[in-house]
């Protein structure tokens, strides 16, 4: 390989892959460690003074070389000595990632921008605290059995507004701290949308159940919570780091599943099963069922039949007392 007109860019990764600090190079071999007479000083103290060197070999080859250092270069969770590189090749010396790449390669597409910035400042975050105004009035509303008070409502839309802007804050937080831009608007739309529906959901899902019969809505109802939450969760993320969407729909969907397994496994510890409600616990007015209404002979089939496995279920309780009283 000629290096005519070829420079090379030593580059230091973080441990997600982008690239911390960038280093010119304009000959070779290049020599690697923390002293200053290296042509790349690196500021690690798990590093040697001369750690390792990068020059080609007979072949025309880029090759990295152990310059004889205590905790030598890491590649894909190995140690080498001597190992021919490219552009993609990711090492650790010490305790730093480094890689080298020279001016003639080829970079991938441009990537196409999918940051919304016209979606950004005041108008998401209006939006967001709409919607959280409107989810506590109408969830006190829905909910109140009182006279109204203005106090009532007033009570129940303070924590819910602090609760949402704290949250939003961490967010814009880490979104400035590790993206560049705080975005406070777009996280308190996230967090809006999600109070909207999660609100929706909590007013709403004994209703549903009642009106079509489906009892798992109500039993089963805290794991679409969990849902909405990891769905918040993951456009969080993304608005942080946009051109990580598939790591961040994994990660969403892990925690999605480790909440469910565990508000299973808890309802299962306190009553025995994994519903969260032994039996619809919600009653409504006849008129907004639409499900069909079960005839009385049915009525009374099914109940005898839950009668006899009762029975058979108090059988069983008696004959083991009866054969530990026999025991004695």
């Amino acid at each position: 390989m000629s290096t005519t007109n070829i420079v090379y860019f030593i580059e230091v990764l973080s441990r997600s892959g982008e690239v911390l600090q960038r280093h010119r190079v304009d000959h070779l071999p290049i020599r690697l460690g923390r002293s200053y007479n290296n042509d790349f000083i690196l500021d690690d103290v798990h590093t040697a003074p001369h750690h390792a060197e990068i020059k080609l070999d007979e072949t025309g080859k880029l090759v990295v070389q152990d310059a004889g250092s205590r905790n030598g270069i890491v590649v894909h969770g190995k140690r080498r000595m001597a190992f021919g590189i490219d552009g993609n090749t990711v090492m650790r010396l010490g305790q730093t990632n480094v890689r080298v790449r020279s001016s003639d390669f080829q970079v991938e597409e441009e990537a196409t921008d999918t940051n919304n910035y016209a979606w950004e400042g005041w108008r998401p975050a209006v939006l967001g605290l709409l919607f959280i105004l409107m989810t506590a009035v109408f969830s006190t509303w829905y909910n109140d059995t009182e006279k109204f008070s203005l106090a009532r409502y007033a009570v129940a839309l303070a924590p819910m507004m602090t609760i949402s802007l704290l949250w939003s804050g961490i967010w814009s937080f880490a979104n400035r701290l590790f993206g560049g831009h705080a975005r406070f608007g777009r996280h308190l739309f996230i967090a809006g949308c999600a109070v909207l529906v999660s609100g929706i959901w909590s007013d709403f899902n004994g209703l549903i159940g009642y009106a079509f019969s489906w009892e798992w809505v109500t039993r089963y109802g805290s794991h679409l919570s969990i849902m909405i939450g990891a769905v918040m969760l993951y456009f969080h993320l993304v608005t942080i780091k946009p051109r990580s969407p598939r790591r961040w729909l994994i990660s969403a969907t892990v925690i999605s599943a480790l909440g469910s397994s565990l508000v299973l496994l808890t309802n299962y510890q306190r009553t025995g099963q994994l519903a969260d409600e032994l039996y619809m616990s919600d009653l409504f007015a006849p008129s907004v069922r639409v499900s069909a209404d079960q005839s009385v002979a049915q009525f009374m089939s099914d109940s005898a039949k839950l009668k006899s496995e009762v029975d058979a279920e108090r059988g069983k309780t008696g004959d083991l007392g009866e054969v530990e009283v026999d025991g004695e």
